[in-house]
């Protein structure tokens, strides 16, 4: 290991080069051509790697998948997930550099993508590189497979996944995405919360009417769909959805252990995530709203004239960009009929239409066994113990994993806390994409000891 750390270290230039160069190619999700285009371009960068790799379709975005088998017959089998395509780069007047051509400023990398995740599956295919140049051989078989529609559902993977199960079977699935609390600090995580993003829309006109000549005797859209949002929520931000929470499970008691040994330090999270202030109540009330607690989240409202100045209009129509967090065992179908019941209720003209594909939420036990050595390896790779977390607030293809392939699956985020994913200026601390290729090692060499 120790040679294996120094020829890492050796070409921390060279990584951050490769970085860049792939974090260069625009794949936004929604965009299919720019998709493909990157993949290609991964798939190059792997077979300079010394990574063979091919582009495989699935029933919408392609994913790219290699495998590399090592001369133990014993060895365990490990599931390196991640995603290529990116989230859109909109508000270029908020990026103080453009989104793909990659800017290093101040000790951090900035470029859409470079976190959220090609910074951080790069990672293992560096830390394999390292392995093979040192010992010609790596200690475990290795699968990979890149995702090209995650920030859109991974519908294509699910599929894929469902139809090509023995050539994704593994004993473990190790996924790294989104941010370590702390970036002194690694963090594990066993589980995600799923999501399901739906719109809903009014119209009440052909076009814009006068707000003057037609004021006071035609429906305001915006009007209206303020009203209905109102009646969705309560003052703490509760969903008011009768039967929004009955399928929701409380905190075990190993999850309350768990809990008992994260920090809470509501000052620094509030500067952490650039908001005044935390709501929660104590230490388990914020645990509990962020990992066990769905949400009902209004992502974007849009309606009439909200440009400089003003227009003096009654808008014609209005739509609520809405999302929903699922908590573990909450099933997205029938979550969907019931906010679909109540705003037929309470507002039938308003329709509603999913917008993308859902992730179901996907839960792993904290005690199984292939769990043990990944932790102490990334405990060895930081020299720190790592923070120990049952659930993630966000959301990945996890299901995929866990209950598609029925499969074990651990997440172990390398990306910095305030990376800024999906937001203008999305970065990566260099440390923390150089650290990420060392637990990498780590985690792929424990792993061959693995019995």
């Amino acid at each position: 290991m120790k040679n294996i750390h120094a020829l890492i270290d050796q070409n921390r230039e060279r990584y951050i080069q490769d970085l860049i160069d792939i974090v260069s190619a625009p794949s936004i999700g929604t965009r299919p051509e720019t998709v493909r285009n990157c993949a290609q371009v991964i798939v190059d960068k792997m077979a300079k790697l010394g990574i063979e790799a091919q582009i495989m379709e699935t029933i919408n975005n392609p994913v790219i998948f290699a495998e590399m088998k090592c001369k133990n017959p014993d060895a365990v089998t490990v599931l390196f997930y991640g995603h290529y395509d990116v989230q859109p780069a909109d508000d270029l007047e908020l990026w103080d550099s453009l989104p793909f051509q990659p800017e290093i400023r101040n000790g951090r990398i900035y470029g859409r993508g470079v976190a959220d995740n090609k910074g951080q599956f790069l990672c293992h295919l560096l830390a394999m590189e390292a392995i093979l140049k040192e010992h010609g051989e790596l200690p475990v078989n290795i699968k990979i497979i890149l995702d090209g529609e995650e920030e859109i559902g991974s519908k294509g993977l699910a599929d894929f996944a469902a139809k090509n199960k023995e050539l994704l079977k593994a004993d473990l699935v190790y996924t790294s995405d989104g941010g370590s609390q702390r970036t002194d600090t690694p963090t594990v995580v066993f589980g995600v919360r799923g999501v399901m993003n739906f719109d809903l829309d009014l119209v009440t006109a052909d076009i814009d009417n006068h707000s003057g000549n037609k004021g006071g005797v035609t429906r305001n859209p915006a009007w209206e769909m303020v009203k209905l949002l109102d009646k969705m929520i309560d003052e703490n931000g509760r969903a008011l959805i009768p039967g929004f929470y009955d399928a929701v499970l409380p905190m075990t008691e190993k999850d309350k252990e768990l809990i008992d040994a994260l920090q809470f330090d509501p000052e620094r999270f509030a500067k952490d995530f650039g908001v005044q202030e935390i709501i929660a109540k104590d230490k388990y009330d914020y645990y509990d709203k962020l990992m066990f607690q769905p949400t009902l989240t209004l992502n974007g409202l849009r309606s009439g004239w909200t440009g400089d100045g003003c227009k003096n209009i009654i808008p014609k129509s209005a739509t609520a960009k809405m999302e929903v967090r699922f908590a573990w065992k909450q099933d997205p179908d029938t979550i969907y009929k019931l906010i679909e019941d109540f705003v037929k209720e309470h507002n039938p003209r308003v329709t509603m239409k999913m917008v993308e594909d859902y992730m179901y939420p996907s839960r792993n036990l904290p005690d199984t066994p292939i769990f043990q050595p990944v932790i102490e390896a990334v405990e060895k790779a930081w020299n720190v113990k790592p923070i120990v977390c049952p659930i993630t607030g966000g959301s990945l293809p996890d299901f995929i994993w866990t209950t598609i392939m029925e499969q074990p699956s651990i997440v172990v985020p390398y990306a910095n806390p305030d990376e800024a994913n999906h937001a203008p200026n999305e970065n990566f601390l260099l440390d923390m994409f150089h650290q990420g290729v060392h637990t990498s090692a780590e985690v792929i060499c424990a792993l061959g000891k693995f019995k």
